[in-house]
């Protein structure tokens, strides 16, 4: 894929800084429902997306030199453990060194959001949710209606699904947990699958572990998967796991 390298800058007041750092520290589940949605047939989000700032210097007509940021939105988002790569939604209103449609990567210290639905309600939106806290009543609705989504409570912001009917989720997607029988009849019939390197030069072991799935882990390593196996980028499902801080995970991998 052809990328076009972008930074993140902040700038912006506190709320929104606050918010960014949101949408950073649990991208992980972000990517964690875009994974499993990836491998259902019937899919079952609605959309996702992240939002990147995007930067560009530019001189004024004295000289001075000065940035503008835009903050866009990208989709067909994939993740490799360290980038996040997707193609830009947005036409840009000021910058000219990137353009919709263009495909990019970005890590993720320099994402500002991210948003998926299901069954048409919002989760993570941390930007979105910090500009609904100024709103009033009136406005809250106008806004909702316009987009068509429920984004529930600002002060409320869900990162999974279901997550207070059922809080395990937080831990474990309940795929990861509900699929663990299939998967051991499944690698029983493929082992080779154990220890196959696929195209992007990881494991099965090394997907599971960035995507959080301590079930199927178990299962791999029962089966005798490697934990010492390294990707193409050198890391092993363990530094993976430590990179995205899923803790549950990293005990098993040590």
């Amino acid at each position: 894929m052809e990328e076009t390298k972008v930074f993140f800058a902040s700038g912006e007041e506190q709320k929104m800084i606050d918010a960014f750092k949101k949408a950073q520290d649990t991208f992980k589940y972000f990517w964690r429902e875009l994974y499993w949605d990836n491998r259902r047939i019937v899919k079952g989000l609605d959309m996702a997306s992240v939002k990147v700032a995007f930067t560009q210097e530019f001189e004024d007509q004295e000289g001075n030199a000065y940035t503008e940021v835009e903050h866009m939105w990208i989709g067909d988002v994939f993740f490799d453990g360290l980038y996040i790569y997707g193609a830009l939604l947005n036409e840009p209103n000021v910058l000219t060194n990137v353009q919709e449609g263009e495909s990019v990567g970005v890590t993720i210290d320099q994402i500002s959001d991210w948003l998926f639905l299901i069954e048409g309600k919002a989760y993570g939106g941390f930007t979105v949710q910090a500009m609904r806290s100024d709103m009033s009543e009136q406005e809250l609705k106008a806004h909702d209606d316009a987009w068509g989504i429920d984004f529930g409570d600002f002060n409320d912001i869900h990162v999974v699904y279901k997550q207070n009917e059922q809080p395990e989720n937080l831990v474990e997607h309940p795929m990861s947990r509900s699929m663990k029988e299939s998967l051991v009849g499944f690698l029983d019939q493929h082992p080779d699958e154990i220890t196959l390197i696929d195209e992007d030069g990881f494991t099965f072991l090394h997907r599971e572990a960035i995507a959080g799935n301590l079930s199927t882990i178990e299962v791999l390593l029962e089966k005798g998967a490697d934990k010492t196996m390294k990707s193409e980028d050198g890391k092993t499902a363990l530094e993976y796991a430590q990179l995205l801080n899923w803790e549950h995970i990293i005990p098993v991998l040590s």
